[in-house]
């Protein structure tokens, strides 16, 4: 028999904020989150009771993550000061991070990377589901899983501080 719907969000719910925040940065997280468990809440009865349900909220995560930067994308937000410099991108060269800047760190990840640390270090799927909800291979998803924490290990912890457990 399915439980409540919410023990599955006392359950899953803060896994699924460090997801969105992984993905999105802590800004757009909490939209994200919340409708993830919005959407979440109208499949419920349908969702079949053997059904891994950290997956499935990490897979409506996704979608809904993706939603959230396609929507702050078209939008333009008013700030009060321009800052001076931005962010790094994956396609820029790596700069020194602040200490204990990890969404900076993630956020220069290429996005496959990105996600794939989210998805397997941070919600703790398997790398087939990883696979299943990125699209591609069990052995893509690891890879490109590695390569992330490599790249932290080297951008964000060049002192050992980030481990596989992100």
């Amino acid at each position: 028999m399915k439980r409540p719907f919410e023990q599955a969000v006392t359950e899953h719910g803060a896994v699924v904020l460090r997801v969105c925040r992984a993905v999105l940065g802590p800004t757009e997280a909490d939209d994200a989150w919340s409708e993830t468990f919005l959407s979440a809440l109208r499949a419920w009865p349908e969702l079949p009771d053997d059904a891994n349900v950290r997956a499935w909220l990490v897979t409506i995560a996704h979608r809904k993550a993706l939603d959230v930067a396609r929507a702050g994308a078209r939008h333009a937000v008013p700030v009060a000061d321009v800052p001076d410099a931005t962010a790094p991108r994956a396609d820029q060269p790596e700069e020194a991070l602040p200490d204990g800047d990890l969404w900076t760190a993630l956020a220069a990840l290429p996005e496959k990377q990105r996600l794939c640390v989210a998805y397997h270090h941070v919600a703790g799927l398997p790398h087939p589901e990883v696979a299943r909800i990125l699209g591609g291979t069990p052995a893509a998803a690891r890879r490109a899983a590695a390569d992330g924490i490599a790249r932290l290990r080297s951008t964000y912890a060049p002192h050992g501080r980030v481990s596989t457990h992100v």
